[in-house]
């Protein structure tokens, strides 16, 4: 059970007003923002140790916001910094800062509140988490991105009757790698492997739809076939195990139709390449019985038929 350690900040008389603007990367586009004028939030001030997050709840006015920063080959690191460096100067504490395999990993992410896809995603293997204290509201971020953009959550506490910290698109540039050192490409390891996860996409909640955004992984799948005619490749969807397994192939089936739909729509990939199938939750690469796990159960792989 996670511990929970009060701290009233919404009843604080005569606090001084918070006049901070926070400035995001150039980029950047508010997805979702939810205020709350009294409530509560569990501030993670600890990694995951023992079976539990160490918590101090606080409670006040809480804004929570997520942002998707259009952000090219940018590291995680590369987005939190110069954050962490806004609420320094705006005078607060930093309490807590970890990465993803120092915060907890798959545990941590999972016992920390998190806003729903699409809205927020997590990447269980590469995201940053920070906690900021003042001496009467509290600031939160989580970083991650999938590998098309970078995502920002933030939730701050701040005494009822003020508002908080003012977030910004208009920052400087999301800064660049360069040379980064990144790993094969997807048309490589697809020949190289025989199959390839679809890592970055994204369907609409409660639909078997893929997302509107824009999508490396199918940038690149459609490039690789429109190379080699002679390619057939077969896309795969795939479940978790919660539901009827014949519900959960019909649903792997048709987000696997909406991703061969968006490559010949999109990309004019050549239908005769594609294929589209299910295979629902019969072929995990996680356990079905955690949340981490069936979060990557979810997913659409290409699987390579053909190449002359």
């Amino acid at each position: 059970m996670i511990r929970r350690f009060a701290l009233f900040v919404g009843l604080i008389c005569a606090a001084p007003v918070w006049a901070v603007e926070m400035s995001m990367p150039t980029g950047s586009r508010l997805v979702s923002d939810r205020g709350s004028a009294f409530d509560s939030y569990d501030l993670p001030v600890g990694p995951w140790q023992g079976g539990t997050v160490e918590t101090v709840t606080l409670e006040g006015r809480v804004d929570r916001q997520s942002w998707r920063v259009e952000s090219g080959s940018i590291t995680t690191l590369q987005l939190l910094d110069p954050l962490r460096t806004q609420l320094r100067e705006a005078g607060l504490d930093l309490v807590f800062d970890c990465d993803a395999q120092s915060c907890g990993g798959f545990d941590f992410r999972f016992a920390i509140e998190v806003i729903p896809t699409p809205d927020m995603y997590v990447d269980i293997r590469d995201y940053r988490f920070l906690a900021a204290r003042g001496e009467d509201r509290a600031v939160s971020l989580l970083i991650s991105r999938s590998r098309t953009a970078g995502y920002v959550q933030i939730i701050q506490v701040s005494p009822a009757d003020q508002e908080g910290l003012q977030i910004s698109p208009g920052g400087a540039p999301a800064p660049v790698m360069q040379n980064p050192d990144r790993p094969k490409d997807l048309a490589a390891r697809l020949v190289e492997q025989g199959h390839v996860t679809l890592d970055d996409l994204e369907f609409e909640i409660g639909s078997t739809n893929l997302g509107t955004a824009s999508y490396d992984s199918l940038a690149s799948l459609a490039a690789f076939l429109l190379a080699n005619p002679s390619a057939v490749v077969a896309l795969v969807g795939h479940t978790d195990a919660s539901g009827a397994l014949d519900v959960n192939i019909s649903v792997s089936r048709e987000r696997a139709a909406s991703v061969l739909r968006r490559l010949v729509e999109d990309y004019a990939v050549p239908e005769a390449q594609l294929r589209a199938e299910g295979m629902g939750y019969l072929a995990p690469r996680a356990s079905h019985l955690t949340a981490e796990g069936r979060e990557l159960n979810r997913r659409v792989e290409a699987v390579l038929l053909a190449l002359d």
